[in-house]
């Protein structure tokens, strides 16, 4: 009766995860995305036309907003790690983003003019706090669907990771043709109505799925886990190996999962990287005359290597901030350059300047099943490397391509200034100059490129590096890399304001034909050249995640035989 019992868990548990509970979550999250790059796609043209912001005040608003939308994950991602569990807190946050994308409708439509601009900026933080909840949790508690003790399961989670960055891509491609069409040649109300819709799809395909889900349990708080090992390390600061200490402490009873009936346990390799945390794990005369293990001042060996995980895991998400910075551009000055150009498809057709960020989109949409069904396989034979190439190595192509980004920028914008200047439309902002808006292609599609490169990598590193009870932490710090880096941006271009009008002219001034933006772009290429450089430095000394895994069930069984 017992053993009937077990089988049918198994069977139950068998027949949850995988890509049939995974597609649920990633049409989840491209309704999401939709809804995100609907509004943030041509936010820039709302706040400049409607409420009429100056075009460096409405950029720093921009960048703002998504910073913060950024930033509120690791929140959220605390919460969902701590307390509530991935699926509540995707749930929760959902029913956040549609009450916040119903405000926003409203402010635009029945709110009267004189409130609207408050209701409208309350909107777009409570949509922040919605992001907070849904960013870090989506993605992890998809790729939790597949199992890692699976090797069918472990090879579909490889390529994962392309295909749902090539889902969120379309949702945001289409929202970004479909929305931005309807907000600039129907109404905001109209175009911010869509966007509700979507959100409301998505919390019910979300609901559909739930039979299908594997869910992990919250763990407790990970940092917690971390602290102890730097007061630990503290206490003993002394201490060494071979003077004071009795040994190290390797038993552990974190790491373990519990698949069909065994203990599957992994084990980190010890390394040599930040040994000042080794002391954490060190068996002084206390810890050996004590019966119970004192947390705070005697760590186990994975313990320790989980926090060296963090601790490398930081000087990247540091180099990857002027990346972020640079696509910073796409929702800001990319769209007012369109804005000045040729736009025209046959006589009564104008392409919307925002619109061309489908052009990202399509990119990626083109360049991730040449990179995953391609490029790996080539990769694969030259390096041996199941992937192709390694995750750092996929992040530094991606930067180097934003640095050939800015330079191209650069270099279109001074051909538009010099087209107006021909043309005697210097001084006039607000015509249309003589040049397609065809010649910002080779920056959208590069935007692309490196999306596909070094996003889709930072992605699967800040995945696959993390402690596993701190998956969720680990997408709200890969996803404050772009928060941060629109704040980085808006400091630049506070910076080069500051230091531009002190020399009597404004390199972005709300008149682009009298600006330099062709030089803001230069200086962003010149700073990301710098800081390509950084990153090979610190990438060639990183040390990837080590795991010994081993089944205890059949070491115990194994034992048993030679006895």
């Amino acid at each position: 009766m017992d053993s009937s019992v077990a089988v049918d868990s198994n069977l139950l548990s068998s027949q949850k995860g995988g890509w049939n509970a995974a597609i649920f979550v990633i049409f989840v999250e491209m309704a999401e995305r939709f809804a995100f790059y609907g509004l943030a796609g041509n936010l820039i043209t709302y706040l400049t036309n409607n409420l009429g912001q100056p075009v460096a005040a409405a950029a720093k608003n921009v960048n703002t907003w998504v910073g913060v939308s950024a930033i509120f994950p690791v929140l959220g991602a605390f919460v969902a790690d701590s307390y509530l569990g991935r699926f509540k807190t995707i749930l929760a946050s959902s029913f956040i983003y549609f009450l916040g994308m119903v405000l926003l409708s409203l402010s635009v439509s029945v709110i009267p003019t004189h409130s609207r601009k408050q209701v409208f900026f309350t909107a777009l933080y409570i949509l922040a706090i919605g992001e907070g909840g849904h960013k870090p949790c989506v993605q992890t508690f998809a790729a939790d669907q597949f199992d890692e003790n699976s090797p069918e399961e472990k090879a579909a989670k490889s390529s994962f990771f392309n295909w749902w960055y090539l889902g969120i891509v379309t949702g945001a491609s289409v929202a970004i043709v479909v929305v931005i069409y309807l907000q600039d040649n129907v109404s905001w109300a109209a175009g911010f109505g869509v966007l509700a819709a979507s959100l409301a799809v998505a919390l019910a395909l979300f609901l559909i799925g739930m039979k299908r889900y594997r869910k992990q349990r919250p763990t407790g708080s990970p940092f917690t886990n971390v602290a102890q090992v730097f007061v630990a390390a503290a206490r003993k600061w002394r201490l060494t190996e071979t003077r004071g200490g009795k040994g190290i402490c390797y038993e552990d009873d974190r790491g373990q999962s519990h698949i069909g009936g065994q203990t599957m346990v992994h084990k980190l390799v010890r390394t040599t990287q930040f040994r000042f945390l080794d002391k954490a794990m060190i068996i002084d005369n206390e810890d050996a005359m004590t019966k119970s293990k004192n947390p705070w001042r005697l760590c186990p060996l994975n313990q320790v290597e989980e926090v060296k995980l963090l601790l490398r895991l930081i000087p990247i998400w540091l180099n990857c901030l002027m990346f972020c910075a640079v696509i910073a551009q796409l929702h800001t000055f990319f769209t007012k350059q369109g804005s000045t150009m040729l736009r025209s498809l046959g006589p009564d057709f104008q392409v919307p300047p925002a619109a061309l960020q489908s052009i990202v989109g399509i990119t990626i949409i083109i360049a991730v099943p040449i990179y995953d069904r391609v490029f790996v396989p080539m990769a694969r034979k030259l390096t041996k490397n199941t992937t192709g190439i390694t995750m750092l190595q996929r992040i530094g192509i991606g930067l180097f391509v934003s640095v050939l980004n800015m330079v191209v920028a650069g270099i279109v914008e001074t051909a538009r200034v010099n087209t107006a200047r021909r043309h005697g439309l210097i001084d006039t902002p607000k015509a249309v100059i003589p040049m397609s808006v065809w010649w910002l292609l080779p920056q959208y599609v590069l935007t692309g490129i490196g999306d596909v490169f070094t996003i889709v990598g930072l992605q699967e590193l800040f995945y696959d590096q993390m402690p596993e009870e701190m998956r969720s932490i680990g997408a709200a710090f890969y996803i404050s890399i772009v928060g941060v880096g629109s704040f980085v941006n808006t400091g630049i271009i506070s910076v080069v304001q500051m230091i531009s009008s002190k020399h009597g002219n404004e390199w972005l001034g709300d008149n682009l034909n009298r600006s330099n933006l062709n030089y803001f772009y230069w200086v962003l290429a010149g700073l990301s050249a710098i800081n390509l450089c950084v990153y090979m430095w610190i990438s060639n000394g990183f040390e990837y995640k080590k795991v010994q895994d081993y089944d205890e069930r059949n070491d115990l069984e194994m034992e048993g035989k030679e006895t």
